[in-house]
């Protein structure tokens, strides 16, 4: 039976790449934006080009939505076996100490709380699959050893804290088959990342499908880039 697979944030850039690389190799993917008309044209956009996945709305920083989307999931497949949270936010560039607070709480409940919160709601689904996997789309700014070249506090911040808490998951869920693994993409072309940037929307999706898919169910607990292990 194909993997049922949830990506948040999937109606641009990385996640929307890591939907269609998804679709591509068979899961049955579950796209999701917080924008409806934004992901049914993302949904779109993906049938044109030969690829079926299904939309559901979801604001992971709203927990009626969460509830929601976990109701929807529940009734149409029963199951989970793959969530990627894959939704964020970049704002601000400001250090720790000229933070702006609502900036910073902006950020934190898209970027962690709502990963987070969104995990818990999905657990019972995600037991009821023989091969479940977590997988967080962190930040090499969020790696221990960049924190101190500031700068982007916010933003920093929130990925220290998935990183956080993907290894407390990890260990949390070490006996019941459900891995949970953070991955960084690296500096990408999307709107978040700018034109700039030297890494493709491809690049940057690869890790995430390869630990959604191909990666052995054994692998938890860990931090990846190009599908190697790099520090926290």
């Amino acid at each position: 039976m194909d993997k049922v697979v949830l990506v948040t944030g999937g109606n641009r850039g990385i996640g929307l790449e890591i939907c269609r690389q998804l679709a591509e190799k068979g899961a049955t993917v579950v796209l999701t934006a917080r924008d409806e008309s934004k992901g049914a044209a993302a949904r779109d956009t993906l049938a044109k080009s030969g690829f079926t996945v299904a939309f559901q709305a979801l604001d992971v920083a709203d927990s009626a939505s969460i509830k929601a989307l976990k109701t929807q999931l529940e009734n149409e497949y029963g199951r989970l076996d793959v969530l990627i949270n894959n939704a964020g936010i970049g704002v601000g560039n400001k250090k720790a100490m000229d933070a702006d607070f609502s900036e910073v709480k902006e950020i934190m409940a898209t970027n962690f709380y709502g990963p987070w919160e969104l995990t818990i709601a999905l657990l019972p689904l995600l037991r009821k699959s023989n091969d479940a996997r977590i997988i967080n789309m962190s930040s090499g700014m969020g790696a221990l050893d960049s924190l101190p070249a500031g700068s982007y506090a916010g933003y920093r911040l929130s990925k220290t804290s998935l990183n956080g808490l993907s290894m407390m998951l990890a260990g949390e869920l070490e006996n019941e088959n459900i891995a949970v693994n953070a991955m960084c993409p690296g500096w990408v072309r999307t709107d978040m990342g700018g034109q700039g940037a030297p890494r493709s929307v491809q690049q940057g999706a690869d890790t995430a499908v390869w630990l959604a898919l191909e990666a052995s169910s054994s692998i938890s607990g860990k931090f990846y880039r190009d599908r190697k292990e790099i520090p926290w």
